[in-house]
């Protein structure tokens, strides 16, 4: 695929640069300017602040555009796909990004981070493994020429089930990890950060879709896709603001945390992608589902993560590591994905190279 037919965006391309120059302006400006991070996170209502919740909103809500409920008649269809779909994310990944949590951050890194803190790091990944991929799914799977109608099936049933599995998954692991998180918070993090701007995206599908012109929802989120890197990018300031006197004591700590996210990703890639190559999935369902297991909906993290445990806490703070992480480790398996596509049923080089 070439520079120009990239669906790669001028910021997502080099949104890992964005992430680490905002990260360093966070930590300058936390540094300079206490007192006014202080006043904002003093700005909060029932465990969560109102300055990120509309940041957090902004980020969402153009994603939420994009699931298609209609696009649920074909939920039949490649059953395959859907299956690897949803026993990773749901069955696998929770519990393996937990696992490794644990075994890196009381056992790995033990004697490098406290213990108190230490949780809080697992409580981070654990949410990130929880929040199954939403929106850069999308632009992953046209980087692979995946299937896009089917990619949006995957997408919305993913979306329906984080509805109702995301807080009893989320409590379950958080409670084996010895990690208590209040019910009630827990819930409403789900209500504001899932349900209202899935509704808010359903509405507004269904006003653009009524004016017998489909080609308004893709000029639509064109036009509001930019303000959903801003709403990342500031809060990605605000975070790293609130945590710069921990990283500046503690600098090694932000490489620590990657570690077992780097791991887990390319983990569970290649168990989503080896599982789709022996159940001989075409590649146009494989790639697309070995990567919906491997990326995070790290907005709806970072969020939940902030109401459970605070602005300044370290599950903030992992889960906006996986927003660093994120985009360089899944571009490298969708350059792996598009170098072994041949050998997937389905493809048009695999083919070439039979006949």
């Amino acid at each position: 695929m070439t520079e120009t037919q990239s669906p790669l965006g001028f910021f997502e391309r080099y949104l890992s640069l964005w992430v680490a120059f905002c990260i360093a302006a966070g930590v300058g400006l936390g540094v300079a300017k206490p007192s006014l991070f202080q006043a904002i996170a003093e700005m909060e209502y029932a465990h969560v602040n109102l300055v990120v919740a509309i940041f957090i909103w902004v980020m969402i809500y153009p994603m939420m555009v994009n699931v298609d409920f209609a696009s649920l008649k074909d939920v039949g269809r490649k059953p395959k796909g859907l299956c690897i779909t949803l026993v990773v994310n749901w069955l696998i990944k929770p519990f393996t990004m937990a696992a490794l949590g644990v075994l890196f951050f009381e056992y790995v890194f033990a004697g490098l981070i406290a213990p108190e803190t230490a949780k809080e790091y697992i409580a981070g990944m654990i949410l990130l493994g929880v929040a199954p991929c939403t929106a850069m799914v999308f632009v992953w799977s046209q980087l692979v020429r995946g299937d896009a109608n089917y990619t949006l099936v995957q997408v919305s049933v993913n979306d329906i089930i984080m509805i109702f599995a995301f807080a009893p998954l989320a409590a379950f692991l958080l409670g084996i990890s010895n990690i208590f998180v209040p019910w009630e918070t827990l819930i409403l993090s789900v209500v504001l950060y899932v349900v209202i701007p899935l509704a808010a995206g359903y509405v507004t599908r269904k006003m653009l879709d009524g004016a017998d012109s489909p080609e308004r929802i893709g000029r639509f989120t064109e036009k509001i896709k930019p303000f959903s890197i801003i709403g990342l990018l500031a809060t990605v300031v605000l975070l790293f603001g609130f945590q710069a006197q921990t990283i500046l004591d503690k600098p090694l700590v932000i490489g620590l945390i990657a570690v077992p996210l780097i791991i887990q990703s390319y983990g569970i890639f290649f168990i989503a992608y080896g599982w789709a190559y022996v159940w001989r999935v075409p590649f146009s369902t494989a790639a697309p589902a070995a990567l919906i297991g491997t990326s995070n909906f790290f907005e709806l993290a970072v969020a939940v993560a902030i109401s459970l445990f605070g602005l300044h806490s370290g599950a903030a703070l992992a889960t906006v590591v996986g927003v660093l992480v994120e985009v360089p480790v899944m571009l490298t398996l969708v350059a792996l994905a598009n170098r072994t596509r041949i050998y997937f049923p389905g493809s048009s080089d695999a083919r070439q190279t039979e006949s």
